[in-house]
């Protein structure tokens, strides 16, 4: 929604609930999720989730640029608790945790917005920048490679992602792997 005035409370939480089962259903079902699927598991009407949403390509993205933002604050915060090597390889985790978790809404965004969507080019610079800060921290302070750059890291969390889709139990052993290796030699 564009406007410039405010949603008002019931408005909002009309909004987030639409948010919370797009969330839902685009990870449960890709690009296969209807807008009446969603405005039924979020309890509203299909012209109160018109009203805050034109189409699915629109609601998919504000709900992907949502989660992206998020990942990254909870990256910024990370700095404020761990020292900087801690810092980074507990965000390495995080962004892990969540494609491994969230795997049917990175692909609907592929498949629905296309890979040279803005909304997918914006939410690579989100990501790209939050790793960058933490990753230059952790380098600063010797805990990791100086020669790694933020597209390393995202590829080789990506890579992890799939190599575990078949061996769940393996990811943990695998990103352990990536982090040492993302450290000095000795």
């Amino acid at each position: 929604m564009n406007d410039a005035r405010p949603l008002r409370a019931d408005a909002r939480r009309n909004r987030e609930k639409v948010m919370v089962a797009a969330r839902a259903a685009f990870t449960e079902h890709g690009e296969k999720a209807t807008l009446d699927d969603i405005a039924r598991r979020a309890g509203v009407g299909p012209g109160t989730l018109y009203r805050h949403f034109a189409d699915r390509e629109t609601l998919l993205a504000e709900v992907y640029r949502h989660d992206i933002e998020g990942l990254a604050e909870r990256g910024r915060a990370l700095s404020e608790q761990y020292p900087p090597g801690e810092a980074f390889a507990e965000f390495l985790r995080m962004e892990f945790d969540y494609i491994k978790a969230k795997r049917g809404l990175g692909t609907a965004v592929k498949q629905m917005l296309g890979t040279g969507s803005s909304t997918l080019i914006e939410c690579k610079g989100v990501m790209r920048d939050a790793i960058g800060d933490l990753l230059g921290r952790a380098q600063e302070a010797g805990a990791i490679r100086k020669e790694v750059e933020p597209d390393d890291v995202l590829r080789l969390v990506h890579g992890v992602v799939m190599a575990t889709e078949s061996a769940p139990d393996m990811a943990d052993r695998l990103l352990g792997f990536v982090l040492d290796g993302l450290r000095p030699p000795a």
